[in-house]
């Protein structure tokens, strides 16, 4: 399940490093390349509740082979594509597969392991998280740079193939049986298209607005988000009086944590993503890295948070409570520090990795106890409304964090009079560095995550 969800997650910042070599291949506009990239991205966090609800309905099993295979064969089409039309297509294919298989991890290891196990597998699970972002970068890297047999930039789909194949094996051998009498409760097809409408209108703007400089209808687009999602909760609501069948049900929302959890899993993926994002543009644009330098670059972002991921539930007992707190001030300071040490212009020396480690241990401890302690109330009939709510939340996180931080950036690049590029670079980093800090300490604020045992 976890290599799956590696694969899935790899494949949202693996393309960002083939861009230019697509482009130059297929003769790609720029809103047709800005397509490529971001159409597996809008599919993905459009189809993450529906892909939910249809393991809850189908059995998480079952549609967990069934997005898996639907992915690995979108992958070859990616691979194959002969022009950036089919490209974008395949992509928007490959975005949906990749939204019925994901859920189904949160949901499966939510009805297949108890107490100290469960822990243990969401631990892992938010390890997953961190390395995979980080690695996409490296990996993507490492493929583009190879040219194997000539094939540019297409490794990095024809990679999922073999990996899909073999996870689809295996899968069909060790993964648990789906119980026979699967849930009748409905799709629910008027709240699946609100919120689709909301999602969509909320997630097209972000992944491209900052490209076409904010235009009129990106703007438009997020006020209607608010009126479709004010529609679909209010449709919901009416639904679960008259005793049907929501999307998600009411009473996940009311679970003790959740509501916190929701907040702080929003904030840290806001902030990942936007650490990740504005120092690439840093250290490949400001400071001339190349791709696969500047992944290797995050690597102690990346062990620091999977091993506090798997660690942080044997730490003494005294420091529990204060675990998600101390994170997000860990975070805030980190973050800070990165924009400080590579405020000249310069590399930032040995103290730059020991920030990085910092950064990975404050967003670990913000996100992994938040997400076990939240889910630790969820009953087994409700885990496929909480993975749909919690892998969507991830996903919009990530996106926000990706459009504020980076425009953030890359307005202040714009606007920054130093003599040179270099340096122009380093200041709109302090700034975007000093932005994620103050956002991080807003997950101090955001309340107390209740631990259910």
């Amino acid at each position: 399940m976890l290599a799956a969800q590696f694969m899935a997650l790899l494949d949202v910042f693996i393309v960002n490093v083939a861009a230019p070599t697509i482009r130059a291949d297929l003769a790609a506009s720029g809103a047709g390349l800005q397509l490529v990239v971001a159409g597996y991205t809008v599919s993905y966090a459009v189809l993450l509740i529906t892909g939910a609800r249809l393991g809850d309905r189908f059995g998480q099993r079952r549609m967990m082979l069934v997005g898996l295979a639907f992915f690995t064969a979108a992958s070859l089409a990616c691979g194959l594509a002969q022009n950036t039309g089919q490209l974008i297509g395949f992509r928007l294919a490959q975005g949906a597969g990749a939204a019925v298989m994901i859920p189904q991890v949160l949901s499966l290891i939510q009805r297949n392991f108890t107490g100290h196990a469960r822990v243990r597998a969401l631990g892992a699970y938010s390890a997953v998280l961190a390395v995979g972002a980080a690695a996409g970068q490296v990996v993507g890297g490492v493929l583009v740079a190879a040219d194997l047999f000539g094939s540019g930039w297409r490794p990095v789909f024809l990679v999922n193939v073999p990996i899909g194949l073999a996870l689809l094996a295996v899968g069909a051998r060790v993964l648990p049986r789906d119980a026979r009498a699967q849930t009748a409760r409905g799709l629910d097809l008027p709240g699946l298209l609100l919120l689709a409408a909301a999602v969509s209108l909320f997630t097209v703007p972000l992944v491209l607005g900052q490209e076409q400089d904010w235009p009129l209808w990106s703007w438009l687009s997020l006020a209607s988000s608010a009126v479709f999602l004010a529609a679909f909760a209010a449709y919901e609501s009416r639904l679960a009086a008259r005793g049907g069948a929501p999307l998600i049900a009411p009473r996940v929302l009311r679970i003790p944590g959740i509501g916190a959890a929701v907040v702080r899993i929003l904030l840290v993926m806001a902030v990942n993503a936007g650490f990740l994002f504005v120092v690439t543009l840093h250290f490949q644009a400001g400071l001339g890295h190349s791709a696969l330098r500047t992944g290797l670059t995050f690597a102690p972002t990346a062990l620091v948070f999977g091993a506090v991921g798997l660690t942080w539930t044997r730490w003494p007992q005294r420091l529990q409570r204060s675990l998600v707190p101390a994170g997000f001030t860990i975070t805030a300071l980190a973050g800070a520090a990165v924009g400080l040490l590579l405020r000249d212009g310069s590399f930032g020396g040995p103290w730059l990795y020991v920030a990085f480690a910092a950064v990975g241990l404050g967003l670990a401890l913000g996100y992994s106890p938040s997400l076990t302690r939240a889910l630790g109330g969820v009953r087994k009939e409700d885990a496929a409304d909480a993975s749909g709510l919690l892998a969507t939340v991830t996903q919009l996180g990530q996106l926000v964090g990706v459009a504020v931080f980076g425009s953030l950036f890359l307005a202040h690049l714009t606007d920054a009079g130093a003599a040179s590029a270099r340096q122009g670079s380093a200041d709109a980093l302090l700034v975007a560095c000093l932005a994620l800090a103050v956002t991080a300490l807003l997950g101090v604020v955001s309340g107390p995550v209740r631990a259910r045992h």
